[in-house]
């Protein structure tokens, strides 16, 4: 049909793909195709050449369909509907390039493309990940095959096979390297070397020996190897075994160009200059011939010397010395200059190696042969015949051939012994009970030449396919026979026929043999024998047109074409007889080690190595080994191929596919039924077409009539028992089906969609229009109202306008007409008044003029005449007094004066007498102006008198005026140069003053700038302080943060040994049980504890013999044992603490220790010359204070008896009674204790004078006894002082108190001067006193030391304080130096920071103090307390009365308090009880009828109430017994009931219980803040239990990890398939196509958990703990690990799988956490973190179905996904899957996008979350506000014995 997609041949690209235009119809010749050229950037758009494509006329064979998109990037090549060529390699192709996916299945294959670098996928956690899994269940990878391996294995019993085959450079031997590391790591070592490691380390040797270089690869492994690794009965690795086959020896003596040969020749070459390889004469790598033919002797990046000493080393590792290794190199070095040997023709039968040659002497030397014998059989060769045998010369190139054949034996034999000493390094002694092997070997190969190498590998791999073949095909056979299918329906390829060619009878290798024996058998009569025989009969055999010395064979992979030259040479591979002679006569103990037995090195089939057949035969093993693995019933491959990650190189890759058999597989796969669909998967997928009458409640007959009506033909499909069988291409078709049924409903979804979409449109459209035309025609409406509204105002306005206008126009006229009539005749009033004003003005006027005309006429006049008058009467006067004085001079002038002057004088005397009285008045007014002139002449006077001085003065100052005047001139010109100055001074201080305001402006300007920089600097400041401080609050809330995780670390770390403890603890007591077991011999009597078991016993170890505590009275002797223990422990803990604490003073003392040295030594010197002086002043005080104690006792005795005669005459204590009695008794132990101080002064004395006298008989006694010679010892008055000590100790002790007697005996027998020794000694006295001295010394000594440590402690201390001063003064002196160098206000700030840190240096330093003293307070009143006690014991003890003293009189009563009888919450139980009550309370407890009747914790309770009556009375060994006995049977009863979650939750319960009763009741104030009263009077006494307490917090921790793990294995099996494969929302994700891979699942479907499922077992959990009363922060912790849990494991099972990384199933996810979050909102634990856990699961759920195409969804995807990292958003986007065809893949362009966005993150490369991470848990302290007495036992618990106190 038109438009289908197509895969058409091609040159370059092999295949490409095409579509046609036009529908094809049968018997046309010709398809048209549009070619898909290639995609543009990352858009789907293609590029398309339309042509023609012709048919083969012959077959009419159409090309190969494409598979639907759906389909293509599949994890198994197997689930592709259309299985071909094309087809598998574009699924690698997309795989490789677009997904970065190495890995692919194929059925039971798994392909593997080298990338050539190193990725992330090999990590421990990606082995944890793939543990346990079934093989289709995980992404494709090498793990998953090696799982399967080892499950099967371990499950059926039945060894396996792991095949590697491929190119060159492909990888296989790193493959399988892996695969030994899986195995390793998931069964674990059993030997104490692991067998990987040792493997690891036999690498260096193999590749040095083993590898080359070739073109395609540096380090190609040119032999195949079988390792075999064996396993014990429990499935643990506990050796290997390497077998190696088809060495590539030519590879010796000749390589191609750009090849090298092996490396370690030119290791040998470049370790030359060594001094222990000067011997071997070694040069230059291009001067030997077998290492410069390659003409490349080096690689670029290697250095041959670094490997040659990693060659060396791994020798060592495997226990080759060092002898061995330069013999072997010794062999090297020959074999290189045996190489350089050159032959010379003598004549054309014969030829000569030249006397001398250099190169022949080295190698003769280095083997240890002659000469001459060598040079004479490289150059001749021994012929036998039935009679004689004869010497033959040898013409020059089969001499050569000889020397190459000799060097490639020799290399042989070398390589084998080597391979030997490296198994014997891996061979275990334990018998093997399995084995999984792993066969290295070449893949097909095919080059340009192929000679003989090629045959042999081509000839194993044909064998090896034939038996893959078969068991594929076997394979198939189960399948269909276990679903009841008939298998005769399929049909496959055998590759019989080929082999047949090559092995049968006149087959090519026995024409071949037949040709090696003929004598003069040459490669071109085996060709034509060749071509005789297969050329006609056999289709499998061809011979080339253009060579008559070549033959074809068409084998499974491809036709090779190999050339005969060499072929016989190859095949005989001889070796001169002679030449191994001469080897064998060595002196080279290797050398003869070799060759000294011929028929034991063989290969593993037997062959002699060095026989024709060798090569040939050599390719048995493969053929062999691939019949084991069938008899092994399975067999798992594992395909290589190479590529380069960015490059596919189409041709190589289908060559690798062809070569490694991988076609082949699918051949077999499609000739049969390969897709394979559950019924419930294939109605899940194919629901869509069906209708809803189809669907039935059986899924099987639905999915049949289904079929029936989808797929006419019958033969297309078959149906099993569990699942549908379909031909190839059905499920093609079948998607097809189904996405043209989606896109129909698309279709219709969009018509229907947007229907209602344009209707909605219509609809709003519709609304508007009409919504529009209302308002538009209201407005309308509106607007015509106005206007009419607004035509009638504006005529109402223009009537009164109008009106308005012309009354405003009439009254403005009016008022017009008025004021100008008014105007007009104001105006014509005015004139006629100003006419009127004028003519009266005028007439005034008139008048005035005429008046002022008249006046002025008038003045003129006037003064006219008055002058003309005075001119007159001046010139009058002139005349007469011109006459008057001519009068005057004559007589009659004064007569007639006379006669006037009289009448004159009658004038004058009546002016007199006017005048007189005027001068009366004048008289008056002159006294008094005479007054007033007497005053002021009186000033005038004053004045006068001054100015007479001043005149005096001014005359004085008249001589100065001359020099004044001078001085007047000099000032003037002074004054000018002033006025100069002052000019200059002026323009200067103008220019200065304009200067001064320009810099002043300047500096208001920089002024303002200052106070604005001022500004910005305070503010940048109060900013700064504002980033400061929010910096240093996220650096507290980081450092904070840190400090949490440090301590999260910490508690992790710790919490882990204490696991890895309990791991081991419990591994000890399994090989415990185990050796018991073995033994099983029982022995009678007291049972022991090996003295190492009990030395490394903790408190957290199990006592097996307490398991055993109800056997009797053994049982109370494994409790003192565990009692021991565990106060061993308690010890050893403190004792560890201490340590710690001295670690440090112990290391500064360490410093000091040499000079503490001397001065001891000088210091012991000088004390040990005080010593005797010292001792015998001691003795002296000893008896002066025995003396003073005589006294007091005397005087303590008549005090008693002064006080007892006056109580007997009061008559308060009668002879007899109790209180006189006990008097008494203290009377006699006074008595007896003056005695014993009497005795011990007597003694000593006595011991001073016999030790005097035995000094002076020293020399006189010839037969000394030992306890005279222990006497004798007593040589100094320090031993006597001691021996003093010892005696009065023993005197103290009953025995010499009951026995006065022998004690005076004693003292008489020292005194005497003569003592008998046997006397003496006879009952042992002597040595009792010896032993005593001897005691009494070391004590001595020991006190005398730690006197002399603690003062030497006290100097070091007060050294420390004074350093430390010495410290503070010099830092103190720096603080101050520094602060002065500061600013004032920085020097304040400072000042106070560092004054606030030396108080609060000083408050910490006091609250310590404070801490010590509130602890010593405490711990004395606890000793004060116990003294007390003790007193009234012993006060109680004397009062009590023996029944032999008791009498008839009467008692007098004594008043005893006594308290009521009241409950105090103790329990009494007796000592022998102590085991019934842990078993009645712990080890045959029931959790659920305590959880369900009884209150939570009960049997912490009553167990705390047992221990507190044990610290009432005091019994640190009741106390101790009952703690550890406690903690052993619970840790007993979790290892007995270990996985039931319900006991473990319950005993955490109650641990934790027991812990804050522990706490609560400790005494400390911290724990009884929430105590009641009547609580704190029930607080522990006697005992301080803080060590226990830790005890029993690690216990505690033991089984909140054990909670975790039986917690994790109850949820494990469910996360999977609950939250990932269950499909919660029906219908929203599809089930794609999954191929072959589910066929090889190991465990069969135990049923389907749903995310219910998971919640119920969430819910059962939650109630448990809850019932047990668990602290809520304890649930809290159990619910976040729970989440991690499941978040951790579903997350990388996504990681893994990309059948699961879609839209929909993110969808699922998204749903499946909201359920879960909804049950934390349900139980109220929202905020235990638990949510935060499921972060990394919630944003790849949201990362599967956010967009990801543009760069702002990459930048989304970045701010969103930060749980999670890098590497982990990449493997989701690579593993993107659409499950329908219309979701879009991820471009390789956006995920690189995200690479380099995500590029600066610094994270962990770890790909998987660690689901074994445990959170450390913490137990907040939750006191009990339960009181203890009113807790009622109920009879149910067993538990009668104990009594209530």
């Amino acid at each position: 049909l038109a438009y289908a997609r197509v895969w058409i041949p091609d040159v370059e690209e092999v295949w490409k793909s095409a579509e046609l235009t036009k529908d094809y119809r049968h018997g046309d010749g010709v398809l048209q195709l549009q070619l898909e050229d290639g995609k543009v950037s990352v858009c789907t758009l293609f590029i398309s050449t339309e042509l023609e494509y012709k048919l083969d006329p012959k077959t009419n064979n159409l090309p190969h369909l494409r598979n639907p998109d759906i389909l293509v990037g599949e994890n198994d090549l197997t689930a592709l509907s259309y299985l071909h060529e094309p087809a598998v390699l574009h699924n690698l192709k997309v795989r490789f390039m677009d997904s970065k996916l190495i890995y692919t299945y194929c059925g039971i294959v798994l392909v593997a493309i080298n990338p050539y670098e190193t990725l992330p996928i090999y990590g421990t956690d990606i082995i944890n990940a793939y543990s346990g899994q079934n093989m289709g269940d995980m992404d494709p990878h090498i793990f998953a095959v090696a799982e399967e391996a080892y499950k099967q294995m371990a499950r059926d019993e039945r060894n396996q096979s792991i095949i590697v085959s491929g190119e060159s450079g492909a990888g296989k031997t790193v493959s399988a390297k892996y695969a030994m590391r899986y195995f390793a790591t998931v069964s674990g070592s059993a030997s104490e070397a692991n067998v990987e490691e040792k493997v690891l380390a036999s690498n260096p040797i193999m590749e040095s020996i083993g590898n080359a270089k070739t073109t395609r690869n540096d380090n190609s492994s040119r032999f195949g190897k079988y390792i075999e690794i064996g396993f014990d009965k429990k499935y643990h690795i506990i050796g290997a075994n390497m077998r190696t086959y088809l060495l590539e020896k030519s590879r010796v003596v000749f390589q191609a160009d750009e090849e090298r040969n092996y490396h370690i020749f030119y290791q040998l070459c470049a370790s030359g200059h060594l001094p222990e390889f000067k011997a071997l004469k070694l040069g230059k790598a291009d001067d030997f011939h077998y290492t410069k033919q390659g003409r490349n002797p080096v690689i670029d990046g290697i250095d041959d010397a670094k490997e040659m000493s990693t060659t060396r080393n791994a020798f060592t590792l495997l226990g080759v010395n060092e002898s061995y290794q330069l013999g072997l190199f010794q062999i090297l070095a020959s074999i290189l200059h045996l190489g350089n040997v050159e032959v010379k023709d003598r004549d054309s039968d014969s030829s000569i190696i030249p006397p001398n040659n250099g190169h022949l002497s080295v190698f003769c030397e280095l083997m240890g042969v002659t000469y001459q014998d060598m040079s004479h059989w490289l150059c001749h060769k021994k012929l036998k015949t039935a009679t004689e045998t004869y010497i033959k010369p040898i013409p020059k190139l089969q001499a050569i051939n000889a020397r190459d054949a000799l060097a490639k034996h020799i290399y042989a034999k070398l390589f084998n012994w080597i391979v030997d000493h490296v198994n014997k390094a891996l061979h275990s002694s334990v018998k093997q009970h399995s084995f999984i092997g792993v066969l290295d070997i070449y893949g097909f190969e095919t080059f340009e030449i192929n000679s003989f190498e090629q045959f042999c590998i081509n000839y194993a791999n044909e064998k090896l396919q034939q038996q893959f073949n078969m068991h594929v095909f076997k394979l198939e056979q189960e399948e269909y026979m276990r679903e009841q299918i008939p298998w005769t329906l399929i049909d496959f390829y055998d590759n019989q026929p080929c082999i047949n060619l090559i092995e049968a009878k006149m087959g090519i290798l026995d024409l071949l043999d037949e040709e090696c024996k003929m004598p003069k058998g040459s490669d071109d009569s085996w060709a034509q024998k060749l071509y005789n025989t297969h050329l006609k009969t056999c289709a499998l055999f061809e011979k080339p047109r253009m060579s008559n010395k070549a033959f074809i064979i068409q084998h499974f992979a491809d036709k090779v074409e190999y050339q005969c030259d060499g072929f016989l040479e190859k095949n005989k591979d001889t070796v001169n007889e002679e030449q191994i002679h001469v080897l064998k006569a060595s002196k080279f103990d290797l050398l003869v080690e070799l060759f000294q037995d011929e028929e034991k090195a063989r290969s593993p089939t037997g062959a002699v190595p060095a026989t024709g057949g060798r090569t040939r035969l050599s390719v048995k093993p493969d053929k062999n080994k691939g019949g084991q693995a069938s008899k092994e019933h399975k067999k798992t491959v594992g395909l290589q191929f190479s590529l380069l990650f960015g490059v596919f190189d189409p041709k190589r890759a289908v060559q690798q596919l062809r070569a490694c058999g991988v076609l082949e597989t699918i051949r077999i796969s499609a000739a049969g039924f390969p897709s394979r669909w559950t019924y419930q998967e294939f109605f899940s997928r194919y629901r869509v077409l069906m209708k809803q009458k189809d669907v039935l409640t059986d899924r099987k007959m639905t999915c049949k009539n289904v079929l029936e009506k989808l797929v006419q033909d019958q033969d297309k499909y078959q149906f099993g028992k569990t699942k549908i069988f379909f031909r190839a291409g059905q499920v093609a078709y079948l998607e097809k089906l189904r996405a043209d049924k989606l896109r129909a409903a698309c279709i219709r979804i969009q018509k229907t969609i947007r229907c209602w979409l344009a209707r909605k449109k219509y609809l709003r459209m519709k609304h508007a229009a009409t919504t529009i035309q209302r308002y538009v025609r209201g407005y309308q409406a509106r607007c015509l109202a106005k206007f009419l509204r607004r035509t009638r105002a504006a005529i109402v306005i223009q009537k009164y306008q109008r009106m308005y206008v012309q009354r405003t126009c009439y009254k403005r006229k009016q008022a017009a007409a008025l004021v100008m009539q008014c105007i007009l005749r104001a105006y014509m009033a005015r004139q006629l008044y100003k006419a009127l004003l004028r003519e009266h003005k005028t007439i005034i006027i008139q008048k005035m003029v005429r008046g002022w005309l008249a006046r002025q006429w008038y003045k003129r006049t006037l003064k006219a005449i008055v002058y003309l008058q005075c001119c007159i009467r001046r010139m009058r006067a002139k005349r007469e007094l011109k006459k008057l004085k001519i009068e005057a001079r004559s007589v009659e002038h004064f007569k007639k004066l006379n006669i006037g002057m009289e009448n004159k004088i009658m004038q004058l005397q009546r002016r007199i007498d006017d005048q007189n009285k005027d001068n009366r008045a004048l008289s008056e007014r002159l006294n008094s102006l005479e007054n007033s002139h007497a005053a002021e002449s009186e000033r005038l006077r004053v004045e006068l008198t001054r100015l007479r001085g001043a005149e005096e003065d001014a005359k004085n100052n008249a001589n100065k005026v001359t020099s004044l005047l001078e001085e007047l001139e000099r000032l003037r010109k002074d004054l000018q140069n002033t006025q100069k100055e002052k000019k200059a001074i002026e323009d200067w201080a103008k220019t200065y003053q304009e200067e001064m305001e320009k810099m002043i402006s300047e500096l208001k300007e920089q002024n303002h700038l200052l106070k604005n920089e001022k500004n910005d600097l305070n503010r940048l400041i109060q900013e700064q302080g504002q980033q400061w401080t929010e910096k240093m609050q996220r650096a507290l809330k980081e450092e904070t943060q840190q400090l949490e995780y440090d301590l999260n670390e910490e508690r992790s770390r710790y919490q882990n040994l204490l696991t890895e403890h309990l791991r081991l603890e419990e591994k000890y007591d399994d090989l415990k049980e185990e050796i018991t077991f073995a033994v099983n011999v029982p022995k009678p009597g007291h049972r022991r504890t090996d003295s190492t078991h009990s030395s490394n016993e903790s408190e957290y170890t199990y006592n097996s013999e307490f398991a055993e505590s109800e056997e009797g009275t053994r049982g109370g002797e494994d409790v003192s044992k565990a009692i021991l223990d565990m106060s061993l422990f308690l010890k050893l803990q403190k004792r560890v603490s201490e340590l710690e604490q001295e670690k440090q003073s112990l290391q500064n003392e360490l410093d000091r220790r040499e000079e503490q040295f001397q001065r001891a030594r000088a210091r012991d010197d000088e004390e040990h010359k005080k010593a005797r002086s010292a001792e015998l002043e001691y003795e002296s005080l000893k008896r002066q204070e025995l003396e003073s104690e005589n006294k007091k006792l005397k005087h303590d005795l008549n005090e008693m008896r002064q006080s007892l005669r006056g109580s007997a005459e009061a008559g308060s204590a009668a002879p007899g009674s109790p209180a006189y009695t006990v008097l008494l008794d203290q009377l006699n132990a006074s008595n007896e204790e003056l005695e014993v101080r009497k005795e011990e002064v007597l003694i000593l004395r006595s011991q001073l004078v016999s030790q005097r006298e035995a000094m002076q008989h020293k020399e006189t006694m010839t037969e000394p006894l030992p306890y005279i010679e222990d006497v004798q010892k007593l040589t100094d008055a320090k031993e006597i002082s001691q021996a003093y000590m010892g005696l009065k100790e023993t005197n103290r002790s009953p025995r010499f108190t009951r026995r006065p007697t022998e004690v005076n005996e004693l003292v008489s027998r020292l005194r005497s001067p003569f003592p008998d020794y046997h006397k003496l000694n006879e009952d042992g006295e002597l040595w009792l006193v010896y032993e005593g001295l001897k005691e009494t010394n070391r004590l001595l000594e020991s006190q005398l030391q730690a006197q002399r440590r603690s003062h030497e402690n006290e100097v070091e201390v007060l050294r420390g304080e004074l350093q430390s001063v010495k410290e503070d003064n010099n830092r103190q002196q720096q603080l101050l130096a520094q602060n002065l160098q500061l600013p004032p206000e920085a020097r304040i700030e400072a000042s106070l920071q560092h004054e606030i840190t030396r108080l609060t240096n000083e408050n910490l330093d006091l609250m310590e103090q404070l801490e010590k003293q509130d602890k010593t307070v405490r711990k004395l009143k606890k000793q004060l307390k116990v003294f007390a006690k003790k007193i009234n014991d012993l006060e109680g003890g004397q009062m009590d009365v023996s029944p032999g003293q008791t009498t008839d009189e009467p008692v007098h009563p004594v008043n005893i308090p006594r308290r009521e009888k009241d409950f105090q919450g103790m329990l009494e139980y007796k000592k022998e009880d102590e085991l019934k009550l842990v078993k009645n309370l712990i080890l045959e407890l029931k959790p659920r009828g305590v959880a369900v009747n009884l209150i939570p914790g009960l049997p912490a309770y009553v167990l705390f109430m047992c221990l507190r009556h044990a610290d009432y009375i005091n019994d640190d060994q009741k106390v101790r017994s009952l703690l550890t006995s406690i903690i052993n049977s619970i840790k007993k009863i979790l290892k007995k009931r270990g996985d039931d979650f319900e006991t473990v939750s319950f005993w955490l319960s109650n641990t934790c219980r027991f812990l804050h009763c522990l706490k609560q009741y400790s005494g400390d104030e911290q724990f009884m803040k929430h105590n009641t009263s009547k609580q704190n009077d029930h607080c522990l006494s006697n005992f301080d239990l803080a060590e226990y307490r830790q005890v029993l917090s690690d216990l505690a921790i033991q089984i909140y990890q054990q909670l975790i793990k039986c917690m994790e294995n109850i949820l494990q099996p469910m996360i999977v398939s609950g939250m990932l494969e269950h499909e919660t929302i029906q219908g929203v994700s599809g089930v794609k196509p999954t191929g072959l891979r589910k066929r090889t699942s190991s465990i069969a479907d135990e049923g389907t958990y749903t995310l219910d499922s998971i919640i119920r077992q969430l819910n059962s959990f939650h109630s448990i703990m809850c019932q047990h009363g668990t602290d809520p922060e304890l649930i809290k912790q159990v619910v976040k690990q729970q989440f991690y849990i499941i978040g951790a494991v579903t997350l990388n099972n996504l990681l893994l799988r990309k059948d699961m990384c879609s839209w929909s199933k993110g969808m699922q996810i998204r749903y499946n956490v909201s359920q879960l979050e909804e049950w934390l909102r349900d139980k109220n634990l929202m905020t235990c973190g638990a949510k935060e856990t499921l972060e990394p699961l919630i944003q790849a759920a949201q990362l599967l179905q956010v967009k990801k195409k543009t760069d702002e969804d990459a930048e989304a995807i970045c701010s969103m996904c930060n749980s999670l990292s890098t590497a982990q958003i990449v493997k989701v986007l690579n593993l993107y899957t659409p499950v329908n065809a219309f979701e879009e893949r991820v471009s390789v362009l956006f995920i690189r996008t995200i690479q380099t966005r995500l590029r600066d993150r610094k994270e962990s490369p770890q790909l998987l979350m660690d689901t074994k991470v445990i959170y450390p848990v913490t137990f907040p302290f939750n006191p009990s506000s339960l009181a203890l007495e009113t807790i009622q036992i109920p009879s149910s618990l067993n538990v009668g014995f104990l009594t209530r106190v």
